[in-house]
């Protein structure tokens, strides 16, 4: 299989690259003079996603020596204030030049729709995080590595009884069955955290007590034999096949977090939760969801997460018309209600504190199963 990538920068037309890639290896060719437009042909998904954070640097450093042309001098104060906010430095004053022009692009969208959000226009607002310097596209390559495994049908399991009367809200954290919203840094385990989080409320259930799980020992250890690739990303599922078949998985303790591949480290003296099974809920039921996290807890789900809006997202209940089917990255389903009249899922990220309401983002609930919240939903049992 073959992806070809030419990217051009008007700005710069010295700057122009063919890319080759295959599964195995990637090249890199001048293309030469003036090519007639800009054109990108992908054939996988995720080799696109391996290959994005190299590719928006090579369109940075070619847009750089431009920058000092368009940067807003009257925010040189707010760019300041944001970076020490956030505990921001750059090794090169080129990466500082071209982050600084990503923050205005972001902050350009982010005031425009507050207004909007003003004017009755949007049922969320946005923020300048932490994110607020990176690109959609590199957050998706760097934060969001969703596998899908490929093998249809899927094992639903789930049992609905469509006569059970649900309450109007549920919020697990309310429960104390949540722990800390976590930070998965420049790593793509969002899977793994999704996960984690999942059998965490489980064990909460069981045993009532609250112990954080090692994402760490899904990173490591939960690899090749269940389809998932680390930093590059995983699914929930086999990482609750992982656990049943290793007969546990450690505590975040005994086995911190570290943002990068590493050596399975397991060790059966600190483990902290087993799983016996894992249950699937139908493809694309958001009264399916409903109900599993009324009675059962906190679900694992898949969401696209591909768009500004929602690594921008500050408050409200996020629905973007642009957000599609096709998910790419894992968070936690921990509750669901209503505000102003919008239904919404409660759902924990793990891209800190700083994203959205303290980690979390309220999605759009019965409305088209929004950005396929519920097209993969599962839970783990002890």
């Amino acid at each position: 299989m073959k992806v070809h990538f030419l990217i051009v920068d008007a700005s710069c037309d010295k700057f122009q690259f063919l890319f080759k890639v295959t599964l195995a290896e990637s090249h890199f060719e001048n293309f030469g003079e003036s090519p007639p437009s800009a054109f990108l042909v992908w054939e996988d998904l995720l080799v696109l996603s391996r290959i994005m954070n190299w590719l928006v640097w090579a369109l940075l450093l070619c847009s750089s020596a431009m920058a000092h042309v368009h940067r807003d001098p009257t925010l040189d104060h707010h760019w300041d204030l944001w970076k020490k906010t956030y505990g921001k430095q750059y090794k090169e004053k080129n990466e500082e030049v071209a982050r600084r022009l990503i923050w205005e692009k972001n902050l350009k969208t982010v005031t425009l729709h507050n207004l909007e959000h003003s004017m009755g226009m949007h049922s969320y607002e946005l923020g300048m995080n932490h994110l607020g310097d990176m690109t959609s596209e590199e957050v998706i390559s760097l934060m969001s590595s969703l596998r899908v495994p490929s093998q249809w049908p899927r094992n639903v399991t789930y049992k609905s009884d469509p006569n059970q009367k649900l309450p109007d809200s549920m919020d697990w954290r309310e429960k104390g069955c949540v722990t800390e919203v976590k930070y998965q840094g420049a790593c793509g385990s969002c899977w793994a955290f999704s996960a984690v989080g999942a059998l965490e409320a489980q064990v909460k259930l069981k045993t009532g007590k609250l112990v954080s799980l090692s994402a760490q020992n899904l990173v490591d250890c939960s690899t090749a034999k269940y389809g998932n690739k680390g930093c590059n990303g995983g699914f929930m599922t086999e990482a609750f096949q992982y656990i049943i078949d290793n007969n546990g998985i450690d505590s975040e303790a005994s086995y911190p977090y570290k943002a990068m591949d590493g050596k399975c480290q397991y060790d059966v003296k600190n483990r902290a939760a087993t799983c016996s099974r894992y249950i699937e809920l139908p493809f694309g039921s958001e009264e399916a969801l409903k109900e599993a996290v009324a009675n059962k807890g906190p679900v694992s789900v898949g969401i696209d997460a591909s768009h500004s809006s929602f690594f921008l997202y500050k408050t409200g209940v996020y629905y973007d018309p642009s957000c599609t089917q096709n998910v790419n990255h894992g968070v936690l389903v921990v509750g669901y209600g209503n505000l102003d009249g919008k239904d919404y899922w409660l759902v924990k990220n793990s891209w800190g504190l700083h994203f959205g309401d303290q980690g979390y983002i309220r999605m759009a609930r019965n409305s088209g199963n929004h950005c396929g919240i519920a097209n993969y939903p599962s839970y783990p049992e002890i």
